[in-house]
């Protein structure tokens, strides 16, 4: 058994992201096309059988490539959503800056919620309690197939603290998550663990050199 983690393709860097809900821009159409071609060609080793997105639309321009090239439905779901940072989503920076200077995700206490978001606290919270909830209903189900979960660089990164034993915060070193990178989670001796961190080779090392959320 085995949870793909892929962060999606590149979207417009000049606004806030988050609960963003821009789609991808030309090149990262162009990322996740040749990421579900990669999968389609290694499907007998992935052997993917069923795929998660969040909701956000950068996420689901990047699972409609996945799924075209698979043949598989979508399942969409605001648990894999990046931080909800409020009233800034989409904002271009220049406007958030001048609006609300120096608000950004990493100078908030862990329970300081974004204007109309959530709080890195809860960010943390809504991520282990849906990670923990799709490890328990692919463990009981025991399926012969892997999932992917399309998602967002804040997110994989912390899943990998949770598998590594390692306190997350806000200000927590991020994980090398480049954009439509995969990141492998198998289920071993009664555990999930990561086995594969950060996996490129299906874009180019230029293309995969973003590391926002």
């Amino acid at each position: 058994m085995a949870i793909y983690f892929i962060r999606h393709g590149i979207d417009d860097e000049g606004y806030r992201g988050g609960w963003s809900q821009r789609g991808l821009v030309v090149e990262g159409y162009r990322q996740a096309e040749r990421l579900g071609r990669y999968l389609k060609e290694n499907q007998s080793s992935f052997n993917i059988t069923r795929i998660l997105s969040s909701d956000l639309q950068r996420a689901i321009d990047t699972a409609n490539e996945i799924a075209k090239e698979l043949g598989l439905p979508i399942e969409r779901s605001q648990c894999w959503r990046e931080t909800n940072n409020g009233v800034i989503a989409g904002m271009p920076h220049e406007i958030a800056n001048e609006r609300y200077p120096g608000l950004y995700f990493s100078v908030l206490r862990m329970d300081e919620r974004f204007p109309g978001g959530e709080s890195p606290q809860e960010f943390f919270t809504r991520i282990r309690e849906s990670f923990s909830k799709l490890c328990n209903e692919i463990e009981s189900t025991d399926p012969t197939g892997n999932v992917i979960v399309v998602t967002h660089g804040g997110v994989i990164n912390v899943i990998y603290h949770i598998l590594k034993g390692l306190t997350w915060t806000n200000k927590s070193t991020h994980f090398p998550t480049s954009y439509t990178s995969i990141h492998k989670i198998d289920y071993h001796v009664a555990k999930w663990v990561v086995t594969t961190e950060n996996l490129t080779e299906h874009i180019s090392s230029d293309q995969a050199a973003g590391m926002a959320n």
